[in-house]
């Protein structure tokens, strides 16, 4: 047996070694420049400061749409508010239908290849044969009084000059009048067009970036007026909306806002189930798939009706209309008010959709209105359409739908009751939480796919979940860093969309949640995150800042490493010495004892070497008297040899850890007793704060330790899990173990 000697001068020494040899990437540092600077209108808390401004954008739209063609015809009166302290000499329009066109950019700068062998529908997406016209008509653009107003046309933005500059605090109206083409989203695909169903001959229209829509002016960016090519979503203000919906008399429309003529657009029968929805606890059938089946049979297209909606403080406007829509609706209790969760969808959606689609619209109101604000909105609707899944303010599209027969899989119905929440809970990041989609993806879909996970776990049991656990990323993260990008990345150059912008923010949420911040500072910290941006437009620095103000964390080392960087977490353990301090030979028979181990031990260290087990047995160590040194100026003494009795015969245990994927994270260790027992020790991430790429830690335990094990809950997107183990054996990777728990 050796003789090791403890000391504090020895553990400094150890400490300084990284220092000096430069090993240091800075993980600790502050985000210092990589975050904007305070000021009044952003605040270091995180917080809108005291000159917060924001622009406000009202809508006055009339439109119709052609059941025969499958066109949009409208006009528009937008109001414009310049709450900003800039007098706008021009204001910026989003055209987001032109890219349809077909030299938009979207299409001009998407690469392609040719394959030894390529399907017929690739083939046609990339020679674009479609027979398409998209792209908006312009037809004028005028003062209120009719006068026209120079305007360009930048593909996707149009450029409104004004008779003279629009002064802090003024409004300035003006009119638009536009047509486009809808497109067929089941041939060009889109987040807004129809879905034709051939057996009977009617369409589905899901409507959306159907209007010329004001740009963001604020004050990180001005105008925000980036070109639309695809990935990147919308920018938009908040505004008031009156909105005129013409369609076949026969039709059912589903909209943003509150219907202001339910009398005149429904029936009699329909109106009366529509005020009993009003106070139901259970879905109440609207419109039954009886009524929608009979309406299929005989269309109405040249008979017209117009739906009146209105909506308030809202950033944007989509409406869907068929008359194949069967519409039920039930109250949903959120604090003191009683939003309608309603659900459209055609009889090819039963029996699927009236059993689950609004049951999923209460339960996600229900869990995001507890982690962030409650709901405030009158209505939240869910509307079927096949093969998408796309949000807009009260009212979004998705997917999930039943063989023709009726019947469904389990992936089909937990696919369906996924993306309800998933898009219903859009309404909360980014429709009320207002960031910039054009810029930061993840702050919608990556907040919102945390909240989707929580939804899951609190509402049903056995989920199993796509995006959250810490599990579902690893694949990802432990992939060909060359396709990866770090999550602070444009949309438009994101390689990985889905595991970037949804699957990577949501697991290191869940993580920092569950594993470094702990449920309760957390919760806090998000849900006044959501009560200090919720109608406003928050920017990333704000979330980070917000979530350390309000709990006390300093969490720059984890935006740093998951935000800002590819590095990914793979922690090890490197070595473990088991120690004792060494016996004072008080008997005969307690020498005996010793002498017996420490052959035994000999013996079999002899035979092979056991630094990776325990088989070795235990190393001494001496205390020795503490030196004058140690105590300085009026320091207490300790009596030594007390300490030394205290001591003897616990088990010391030197571990080492490693840190070889970059990402500093917590050490969770498990440690297992020979009595069978287990324990389970959390250890901040700043224990690498002086050595980011190794670091030593010595646990004192009672009893005897037969095994430890590194992150055992799978808690920290572990990429390698052969070295959490000590001793060493072979072990399943962390995707194989946990797999069954991903659906899709």
């Amino acid at each position: 047996m050796k003789k090791y000697t403890l000391g504090i001068a020895v553990l400094i020494f150890a400490s300084g070694i990284a220092w000096a040899q430069g090993e240091y990437k800075q993980k600790f540092e502050q985000l210092g420049t990589m975050i904007p600077t305070p000021n009044s209108y952003r605040t270091g808390s995180g917080s809108p400061g005291h000159e917060y401004w924001q622009q406000q954008a009202d809508y006055n739209i009339e439109v119709t749409l052609d059941d025969q063609n499958q066109s949009i015809t409208g006009s528009e009166t937008i109001t414009y508010t310049n709450n900003s302290p800039d007098p706008l000499g021009y204001l910026w329009v989003q055209l987001d239908q032109n890219v349809r066109d077909e030299q938009s950019d979207k299409y001009t700068t998407s690469t392609s290849r040719v394959r030894d062998k390529l399907p017929a529908k690739a083939l046609q997406a990339i020679s674009r044969d479609y027979n398409y016209d998209g792209g908006y008509n312009i037809q004028k653009v005028t003062t209120t009084e009719g006068n026209e107003l120079k305007y360009t046309i930048n593909k996707t933005m149009m450029r409104v000059e004004l008779p003279k500059p629009l002064k802090t605090g003024d409004s300035y109206s003006f009119e638009i009048d536009w047509s486009y083409k809808i497109n067929d989203r089941m041939l060009v695909s889109g987040r807004s067009g129809y879905e034709l169903f051939p057996e009977d001959g009617n369409y589905v229209y899901t409507i959306a970036q159907w209007f010329p829509r004001m740009a963001v002016y604020d004050d990180v960016n001005g105008w925000q007026n980036k070109q639309f090519l695809g990935n990147g979503e919308f920018a938009l203000p908040f505004g008031d909306y009156q909105v005129e919906i013409t369609v076949p008399s026969d039709h059912v429309v589903a909209a943003t806002g509150s219907l202001n003529n339910p009398k005149e657009v429904l029936t009699k029968e329909e109106y009366d189930r529509f005020q009993q929805s009003k106070k139901a606890d259970s879905p109440v059938i609207i419109v039954t798939e009886e009524e929608a089946i009979r309406k299929e049979n005989n269309p109405q297209y040249t008979s017209t009706k117009t739906w009146n909606f209105s909506a308030k403080n809202v950033r944007d406007f989509a409406f869907a209309t068929s008359r194949k829509f069967i519409w039920d609706a039930q109250a949903v209790q959120i604090g003191e008010s009683q939003p309608l969760a309603m659900s459209y969808y055609p009889k090819e959606g039963n029996p699927l959709w009236e059993k689950h689609s609004t049951e999923a619209v209460v339960k996600t109101l229900e869990t995001y209105s507890k982690y962030t604000i409650d709901y405030p909105y009158p209505v939240a609707i869910s509307v079927h359409a096949a093969s998408i899944g796309m949000e807009y303010p009260m009212i979004c599209f998705n997917f999930g739908r039943p063989e023709k027969d009726g019947s469904y899989s389990d992936q089909v119905k937990y696919g369906m009751i996924g993306v309800i929440i998933h898009e219903v809970g859009h309404n909360f990041f980014p429709m009320i939480i207002n960031s910039d989609e054009r810029q930061w993806t993840w702050m919608d879909e990556g907040l919102n796919s945390f909240m989707q996970y929580r939804t899951e776990v609190e509402q049903y049991e056995n989920f199993p979940h796509k995006r959250g656990p810490a599990t579902s990323i690893v694949p990802y993260m432990s992939g060909d860093k060359s396709y990866i990008r770090p999550i602070m990345t444009n949309s438009e150059q994101i390689i990985q969309f889905g595991n970037n912008a949804y699957g990577k923010p949501a697991a290191a949420l869940n993580i920092l949640r569950e594993t470094v911040m702990g449920p309760e500072l957390f919760d806090y910290a998000f849900k006044e995150y959501a009560r200090r941006w919720a109608f406003k437009h928050p920017t990333p620095a704000d979330f980070f800042r917000t979530m350390e103000d309000a709990s006390a964390v300093d969490l720059d080392w984890f935006w740093r490493g998951w935000f800002y960087t590819t590095d990914h977490v793979d922690l090890g353990i490197d070595e473990v010495k088991w120690y004792r301090v060494k016996q004072a030979e008080e008997n005969v028979e307690r020498k005996l004892s010793d002498k017996k181990q420490k052959l035994a031990s000999s013996e079999s260290s002899q035979q092979s070497d056991h630094s990776d087990s325990f088989e070795g047995g235990f190393q001494e160590f001496t205390v020795v008297p503490t030196g004058s040194q140690y105590y300085g100026e009026f320091l207490d003494r300790v009596d030594d040899q007390a300490l030394e009795r205290e001591y003897s015969g616990k088990n010391f245990y030197e571990i080492t850890f490693t840190n070889n994927g970059g990402l500093v994270s917590p050490i969770i260790l498990e440690f297992t007793y020979k009595d069978g027992t287990k324990e389970i020790e959390k250890i901040p991430a700043e224990i690498w704060r002086m050595n980011e790429s190794q670091a030593k830690k010595v646990f004192v335990k009672e009893k005897e330790v037969i095994n430890i094990t590194l992150d055992p809950n799978a808690e920290t997107a572990d990429t390698d899990v052969k070295n959490n183990i000590f001793p060493k054996r072979e072990v399943k990777s962390r995707f194989e173990q946990f797999k069954d728990c991903l659906l899709y």
